[in-house]
Protein backbone atom coordinates (compact mmCIF):
# COMPACT_ATOMS: atom_id res chain seq x y z
CA UNK A 1 0.00 0.00 0.00
CA UNK A 2 1.45 2.98 -1.25
CA UNK A 3 1.10 6.34 0.10
CA UNK A 4 0.05 8.99 -2.28
CA UNK A 5 1.27 12.73 -2.10
CA UNK A 6 -0.55 15.18 -0.25
CA UNK A 7 -1.52 18.17 -2.40
CA UNK A 8 -0.90 21.07 -0.05
CA UNK A 9 -3.08 23.96 -0.70
CA UNK A 10 -2.66 27.86 0.90
CA UNK A 11 0.22 30.08 1.22
CA UNK A 12 3.12 27.09 1.72
CA UNK A 13 2.68 26.38 -2.08
CA UNK A 14 4.93 26.65 -4.91
CA UNK A 15 1.57 26.88 -7.00
CA UNK A 16 0.26 30.52 -8.34
CA UNK A 17 -3.23 30.43 -6.72
CA UNK A 18 -5.88 31.97 -9.48
CA UNK A 19 -7.56 34.38 -8.07
CA UNK A 20 -10.24 36.73 -9.41
CA UNK A 21 -9.98 40.24 -9.45
CA UNK A 22 -12.44 42.61 -10.18
CA UNK A 23 -12.44 46.32 -10.65
CA UNK A 24 -14.88 48.55 -8.80
CA UNK A 25 -16.43 50.95 -10.31
CA UNK A 26 -16.05 54.74 -9.37
CA UNK A 27 -19.73 54.39 -7.56
CA UNK A 28 -18.65 51.43 -5.56
CA UNK A 29 -15.49 52.77 -4.96
CA UNK A 30 -17.45 55.74 -3.51
CA UNK A 31 -19.93 53.45 -1.39
CA UNK A 32 -17.15 51.56 -0.16
CA UNK A 33 -15.10 54.91 1.16
CA UNK A 34 -18.83 55.97 2.47
CA UNK A 35 -19.20 52.41 4.43
CA UNK A 36 -15.99 52.50 6.34
CA UNK A 37 -15.06 56.34 7.27
CA UNK A 38 -11.75 57.19 7.75
CA UNK A 39 -10.75 58.91 11.25
CA UNK A 40 -9.36 62.29 10.60
CA UNK A 41 -6.10 62.58 12.30
CA UNK A 42 -6.76 66.52 12.49
CA UNK A 43 -9.77 65.11 15.10
CA UNK A 44 -7.27 63.65 16.99
CA UNK A 45 -5.39 66.62 17.45
CA UNK A 46 -8.64 68.60 18.35
CA UNK A 47 -9.35 65.92 21.01
CA UNK A 48 -5.89 66.26 22.29
CA UNK A 49 -6.24 70.07 22.77
CA UNK A 50 -9.37 69.64 24.40
CA UNK A 51 -8.04 67.33 26.75
CA UNK A 52 -4.70 69.26 27.22
CA UNK A 53 -6.54 72.44 28.27
CA UNK A 54 -8.62 70.60 30.80
CA UNK A 55 -6.11 68.83 32.40
CA UNK A 56 -3.76 72.53 32.70
CA UNK A 57 -7.21 73.81 34.22
CA UNK A 58 -7.47 71.39 36.57
CA UNK A 59 -4.01 71.12 37.48
CA UNK A 60 -4.04 74.43 38.56
CA UNK A 61 -7.19 74.73 39.90
CA UNK A 62 -6.19 72.16 42.13
CA UNK A 63 -2.64 73.32 43.41
CA UNK A 64 -3.67 76.83 43.44
CA UNK A 65 -0.14 77.20 41.52
CA UNK A 66 0.16 79.02 37.87
CA UNK A 67 3.41 76.79 37.21
CA UNK A 68 1.60 73.35 37.74
CA UNK A 69 -0.94 74.38 35.50
CA UNK A 70 2.09 75.81 33.02
CA UNK A 71 3.86 72.62 33.59
CA UNK A 72 0.95 70.23 32.74
CA UNK A 73 -0.07 72.81 29.64
CA UNK A 74 3.82 72.06 28.45
CA UNK A 75 3.65 68.38 28.55
CA UNK A 76 0.15 68.10 26.79
CA UNK A 77 2.10 70.80 24.25
CA UNK A 78 4.91 68.30 24.02
CA UNK A 79 2.37 65.32 22.28
CA UNK A 80 -0.33 68.21 20.27
CA UNK A 81 2.69 69.74 18.45
CA UNK A 82 4.33 66.71 16.91
CA UNK A 83 1.25 64.79 16.85
CA UNK A 84 -0.10 68.14 14.24
CA UNK A 85 3.03 67.94 13.00
CA UNK A 86 2.67 64.01 11.84
CA UNK A 87 -0.62 64.63 10.94
CA UNK A 88 0.34 67.57 8.62
CA UNK A 89 2.82 65.41 7.00
CA UNK A 90 0.50 62.32 6.73
CA UNK A 91 -1.55 64.59 4.92
CA UNK A 92 0.77 65.98 2.70
CA UNK A 93 0.72 65.24 -1.03
CA UNK A 94 4.01 63.49 -0.92
CA UNK A 95 2.96 60.97 1.06
CA UNK A 96 -0.24 60.06 -1.06
CA UNK A 97 1.92 59.35 -4.56
CA UNK A 98 1.57 55.46 -3.85
CA UNK A 99 1.47 53.19 -1.28
CA UNK A 100 5.83 53.26 -0.69
CA UNK A 101 5.88 57.07 -0.10
CA UNK A 102 2.84 56.38 2.20
CA UNK A 103 4.45 53.80 4.17
CA UNK A 104 7.68 55.92 4.20
CA UNK A 105 5.99 59.37 5.06
CA UNK A 106 4.83 57.36 8.08
CA UNK A 107 7.70 56.38 9.59
CA UNK A 108 9.46 59.40 8.83
CA UNK A 109 6.78 61.73 10.20
CA UNK A 110 6.72 59.34 13.42
CA UNK A 111 10.54 59.65 13.71
CA UNK A 112 9.91 63.66 13.66
CA UNK A 113 6.89 63.31 15.48
CA UNK A 114 9.15 61.49 18.61
CA UNK A 115 12.54 63.60 17.93
CA UNK A 116 10.31 66.70 18.68
CA UNK A 117 8.40 64.87 21.74
CA UNK A 118 11.78 64.50 23.53
CA UNK A 119 13.33 68.08 22.32
CA UNK A 120 10.30 69.34 24.14
CA UNK A 121 10.77 67.72 27.28
CA UNK A 122 14.28 67.85 27.12
CA UNK A 123 13.94 72.30 26.92
CA UNK A 124 11.40 71.91 29.36
CA UNK A 125 13.43 72.93 32.52
CA UNK A 126 14.49 75.92 30.96
CA UNK A 127 11.15 77.46 29.61
CA UNK A 128 8.98 76.77 32.33
CA UNK A 129 10.01 78.34 36.06
CA UNK A 130 9.41 76.00 39.23
CA UNK A 131 8.56 73.51 37.09
CA UNK A 132 6.47 70.93 38.26
CA UNK A 133 7.50 67.22 36.49
CA UNK A 134 4.50 65.14 37.72
CA UNK A 135 2.12 67.77 36.31
CA UNK A 136 4.04 67.72 33.06
CA UNK A 137 4.04 63.78 33.27
CA UNK A 138 0.35 64.29 33.84
CA UNK A 139 -0.44 66.60 31.20
CA UNK A 140 1.71 63.96 28.72
CA UNK A 141 -0.17 61.20 29.94
CA UNK A 142 -3.61 62.42 29.89
CA UNK A 143 -3.01 64.09 26.01
CA UNK A 144 -1.41 60.72 24.85
CA UNK A 145 -4.47 58.58 26.11
CA UNK A 146 -6.45 60.38 23.95
CA UNK A 147 -5.36 58.13 21.10
CA UNK A 148 -7.41 55.26 22.66
CA UNK A 149 -10.63 57.87 23.23
CA UNK A 150 -10.31 58.35 19.46
CA UNK A 151 -10.18 54.48 18.62
CA UNK A 152 -13.25 54.18 20.88
CA UNK A 153 -15.16 56.83 19.26
CA UNK A 154 -14.47 56.42 15.92
CA UNK A 155 -17.34 56.71 13.27
CA UNK A 156 -18.34 52.68 12.77
CA UNK A 157 -18.55 51.20 9.59
CA UNK A 158 -21.75 51.02 7.86
CA UNK A 159 -23.54 47.69 6.66
CA UNK A 160 -23.69 47.38 2.84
Amino acid sequence: MALEPVRRVGFDTDEPEEQEFKRLTAEQAQALRESDPALSPWWVVGLQCCAGLAVALLAWGVSGKASVGWSAGYGALAVIIPAALFARGLMSRFSSINAATAGFGFFLWEAVKIAVSIAMIAVAPRLIADLSWLALLAGLFVTLKMYWLALLKRPKPKQI
